[in-house]
């Protein structure tokens, strides 16, 4: 099974789907029949998301490892360090190697709700460098290791010029390229890559989209998050008539654009956050498709 960065030397531009691991058989079913679907538009890698805290490690790896069997495609395993000592992350790793999984992103993760984290824990790995170094030092090169991007800055930096630096740290632990976080504006990416390499990180950064669905839980998300919502966007939802169909080609017209657009800056390659839902993503890719028919 290929890793990322080996795909990274065949092509300029990538196409990938992101997945969360679903907590019961009839979401396993919905989650497979959605990449089976998925799957025509040839994307290049998929990851899998490991919930808060670790709260679904097993589960991401019986699902990352099934994604690879019975689809054929590499796939990268989400790892979030936060809560875990330093031997349960050495277990993890080797769990993952054994499942000839060759992909990682290597998180923080964030501190699960209602947790009180024991002093000894923080001493272990907590921080995404950490864990690009504890990946590198056990198994060299195995795996290809991405770490996640932040163009607004991540909410717990003091300042962006801060936030560059904590990517560069992990970038020289062992990252090996970015996926961004959810973002609304191209502008914004332009003026993120500039950032970072500045400060000397010079690995692909892949934009991370989310498709626009409900407008509540966008809103409550980017909150969490620190990502910004443009008036454009909100507009989108706040004007919206009672034509369902309408309306949803509106965001979908929306998020095609600025999926073209970043292309046009540069991007190499987009990311989707799929919620593990065959559309709007596929609509979108069929947009996309009209005007860069070699792209995925």
């Amino acid at each position: 099974m290929k890793k990322i960065t080996d795909i990274f030397k065949e092509k300029k531009q990538t196409l990938s789907f992101e997945f969360y691991s679903p907590k019961d058989e009839d979401k396993t079913r919905e989650l497979f029949n959605t990449i089976d679907v998925l799957k025509k538009y040839n994307p290049d890698f998929v990851s899998i998301t490991y919930g808060a805290g670790g709260s679904t490690r097993e589960l991401t790896l019986e699902i990352a490892e099934k994604i690879q069997k019975n689809f054929n495609i590499p796939v990268m395993h989400h790892l979030t360090c936060i809560t875990h000592t330093t031997e349960q992350l050495k277990s993890a790793i080797n769990k993952i190697k054994e499942k000839n999984i060759r992909n990682i992103l290597a998180l923080r993760g964030d501190v699960p709700a209602n947790t009180n984290l024991d002093k000894d824990i923080l001493k272990n790995t907590c921080y995404a460098y950490q864990l690009c170094s504890l990946i590198r030092e056990m198994h060299g090169d195995f795996f290809s290791i991405g770490v996640a991007g932040f163009p607004e800055g991540h909410i717990d930096a003091p300042d962006k010029e801060s936030d560059s630096r904590y990517l560069k740290m992990k970038i020289d632990s062992g990252g090996q390229f970015v996926i961004t976080q959810l973002f609304f504006e191209s502008e914004l990416y332009v003026e993120y890559t500039e950032r970072i390499r500045k400060e000397g990180v010079d690995v692909r950064i892949i934009p991370g989209i989310l498709p626009l669905t409900r407008h509540e839980p966008l809103v409550r998300f980017c909150g969490k998050c620190g990502a910004s919502i443009p008036q454009c966007v909100h507009n989108l939802f706040l004007t919206a008539t009672d034509d369902e169909e309408i309306e949803n080609k509106r965001k979908i017209d929306y998020v095609t654009g600025f999926c073209i657009d970043l292309l046009k800056k540069g991007a190499p390659g987009l990311h989707f956050y799929t919620l593990n839902k065959v559309n709007p993503v596929a609509s979108i890719l069929d947009n996309i498709k009209k005007e860069y028919k070699n792209f995925g």
